[in-house]
């Protein structure tokens, strides 16, 4: 029940190993996305970022410290590609290829040469080129349209990738990868996916994260274990996980909670099939919990269920996929600590229909029947829904409750195409 006995790491705690964060959120793989693609559409580029959440260090964007229950806006930021959060930090791809950050920067992940806090986006120096973004829990990833990976911030662990424990306010190129077309971000662990379908993986170790049947750190990629055919990565707290091509899903590290999905509590150093999961198109991780997108555009989550994040109407734990309740047509998904985003590309007014800023009623989404895509208020983009922990508004509701099931995300001109998960705030564009 819940995670009883494990750290809860809040945005206030930067000690020791406990996690949390988006952890992800790495980089978040959907349907018809090119191999390097953002959030959402791949070929998309949106026209501004909005945030919401905690904003202790800065991490909403808009200049200031206080939080928000509900989506504003992130000023100077224009031609998106693709978002990203990590535990008080957050990124952003523009359409020229540079890269902008904000948020917490006690080691140096928003990559402007400093350790200095900004409460606005500043450019990460010396990239450009970049395709694709991605967060750890306090560093940051680029990948470059030549294949290589470069990373930034906290490196305790090895999760710079460069060979040293030297934390880096510059980005610095992860060690030899070439060819690698997604990236993905945990707690204090990387994963890469090459070309080739292979999977590699670098910084802590403690639970097996990296799938190379060992528990030792390691400070360059080494290839994760029987995985020939990937494509698609995720990194959680201290686990990750992998889709293969005929649309199964491998899962590997920590299994406190049953994130691995098969079926046990037991941690693996090597990959396992989650259970019961075919025809998978993307895969998002949290700190204790795991989310697969099928390619009917249903959404499935395994894990710790403490504050609804497996958005089954529940917070009991489930060490096999559960459906998320109430979700159709989705495009997108994204996980952190203890909450989970969804982008559906329809949406309208009234039963049946996942809402997106109508007048109807806010909160659980009713069951949905046929979808119904078109001129809804989302206009070319697409809903926004939110489940799980919301003590910083990170739903985006205007609540500060949890929610066991998907809420509605009203966000800006009622439409998104981009979605990413931080440590307690979510980004849309």
């Amino acid at each position: 029940m819940g995670e009883p006995n494990r750290p809860v790491r809040r945005a206030a705690d930067r000690t020791g190993r406990v996690l949390a964060a988006v952890l992800v959120v790495g980089l978040v793989w959907t349907p018809g996305a090119h191999a390097a693609g953002p959030s959402g559409d791949g070929g998309a580029v949106v026209p501004f970022a909005q945030a919401w959440g905690g904003n202790e260090d800065g991490q909403l964007g808009n200049g200031g410290g206080t939080g928000s229950t509900v989506p504003v806006t992130v000023p100077g930021l224009t031609g998106i590609r693709d978002l990203a959060a990590g535990l008080e930090h957050s990124l952003a791809l523009v359409r020229d290829g540079t890269v902008w950050a904000w948020g917490g920067n006690d080691n140096g992940q928003l990559g402007d040469g400093t350790e200095t806090d900004s409460g606005d986006p500043v450019q990460v120096l010396g990239l450009t080129g970049v395709t694709a973004v991605a967060a750890g829990d306090d560093f940051s990833l680029a990948l470059a349209g030549d294949g290589t990976v470069w990373a930034w911030g906290d490196n305790d662990n090895g999760q710079l990738g460069d060979g040293t424990l030297a934390d880096s306010s510059l980005p610095v190129q992860v060690h030899g990868l070439s060819g690698v077309t997604a990236v993905a971000g945990g707690d204090n662990h990387a994963v890469a996916l090459a070309g080739d379908g292979t999977v590699w993986a670098w910084g802590d170790n403690d639970n097996g994260q990296l799938g190379n049947g060992r528990f030792a750190d390691s400070t360059i990629p080494v290839r994760t274990l029987d995985i020939t055919r990937a494509r698609a990565v995720a990194a959680g707290g201290d686990h990750s996980l992998a889709v293969a091509r005929d649309g199964l899903v491998q899962a590997w590290g920590d299994n406190y909670s049953g994130q691995l999905g098969n079926g046990t509590s037991i941690d693996s150093t090597t990959p396992v099939e989650v259970q019961a999961l075919t025809g998978v198109e993307a895969v998002a991780a949290g700190l204790g919990h795991s989310l697969a997108l099928a390619g009917d555009g249903t959404v499935w989550a395994w894990g710790g269920n403490a504050s609804g994040q497996l958005g089954d109407g529940t917070t009991t734990d489930s060490t096999v996929p559960v459906r998320v309740r109430g979700l159709r047509g989705v495009t997108a998904i994204a996980a952190d600590e203890r909450h989970s985003l969804a982008l559906t590309s329809f949406c309208g007014c009234g039963a049946g229909l996942p809402s997106c800023g109508c007048d109807d009623r806010p909160g659980a989404l009713p069951p949905v029947g046929r979808p119904v895509p078109g001129d809804g208020p989302a206009g070319p983009g697409g809903a926004v829904h939110a489940w799980g922990e919301n003590g910083e508004g990170q739903l985006g509701d205007g609540t500060t409750d949890d929610s066991s099931v998907p809420v509605g995300v009203t966000t800006a001109n009622g439409g998104a195409t981009l979605v990413a998960a931080g440590g307690e705030h979510s980004l849309a564009g």
